[in-house]
């Protein structure tokens, strides 16, 4: 019972290494720009595609491959912004968040027309999983959670101790004293797009090595992504890597109790509860 209780935090950890990068760019868009975007789920298929091209097609190895996966994702981001999102947001944050959200539906039938619905899988040698001590480790798993936890580090440094990130924060904190000391909030919105739909591309070719892509890679993994950012507070970096946490390993201790098809169900009751509870999540309101 201990080891399966042990192989249940690991595998949840691992998960939710995984899921954290995607809930931060969620995280990002709406500390910047105030609206949750559901396009995440889109970018994140994108981003899953964009790197079996980088490396299935072109030949690339994994980690170049990801990088594609970012940058992919990130363009894409700020080209469906500026040219679907960007025009209702005069209308309000619910208009956008419906227009996000058919926005990614939208993206997954560009996907399917172009890469049908066969499952694709990424050139990545077969490896067998790691035991010691009765536990199992899957080197895949390890080296996704290590490309995630990269990902994070790079992306804290950035705002920590760049200008530019401290624009970011600057804008999520307070935009109009923000736009009186010259800061440019359109520009900041642009790249909290590129970084936040990067991300979301970057976790989702990571889900993606995991398991295999489809045109509905981002879908069947955005509750669970809306989920750890609400569990950790909108707008909340640190918040959304804990909220990933909390839910990577909700979602395997439910496996436990639960069949594996109701494992999904962990986010929405992780929303309830903390709706309740604690609206404004584990670390607050507080945006980064």
């Amino acid at each position: 019972m201990i080891l399966t209780l042990l192989q249940t935090l690991i595998n949840g950890l691992l998960a939710g290494a995984q899921l954290a990068v995607p809930a931060i760019g969620f995280t990002t868009i709406y500390a910047v720009l105030r609206f949750p975007s559901f396009a995440v789920a889109g970018h994140m298929t994108i981003g899953a595609y964009a790197g079996y091209v980088a490396n299935v097609t072109l030949g690339l190895p994994a980690g170049i491959a990801l990088l594609a996966a970012f940058l992919v994702a990130g363009v894409a981001g700020v080209a469906t912004d500026a040219g679907v999102l960007r025009r209702m947001r005069a209308s309000g944050p619910l208009t956008v968040a419906i227009g996000s959200a058919a926005l990614t539906i939208v993206l997954e039938n560009v996907i399917r027309f172009g890469f049908g619905n066969d499952p694709r899988g990424y050139d990545l040698p077969v490896l067998r999983d790691w035991k010691f001590a009765g536990l199992r480790l899957g080197p895949v798993q390890v080296e996704a959670a290590g490309a995630a936890m990269l990902a994070m580090a790079i992306l804290f440094l950035f705002l920590a101790f760049t200008r530019t990130g401290k624009m970011m924060r600057a804008v999520a904190d307070n935009p109009m004293l923000a736009g009186l000391k010259g800061i440019d909030a359109e520009t900041v919105a642009r790249l909290a797009n590129f970084i936040g739909k990067g991300l979301a591309g970057f976790g989702g070719m990571l889900v993606a090595l995991d398991t295999s892509i489809d045109p509905l890679t981002g879908f069947r993994v955005v509750l669970s992504v809306f989920a750890a950012a609400v569990v950790g507070g909108l707008g909340s970096i640190p918040g959304a890597v804990a909220g990933a946490f909390v839910i990577g390993i909700g979602e395997e201790a439910a496996v436990l109790v639960l069949d594996p098809a109701y494992r999904t169900a962990v986010g929405f009751f992780a929303i309830l509860l903390v709706l309740s509870l604690r609206p404004r999540g584990l670390l607050g309101e507080r945006a980064y």
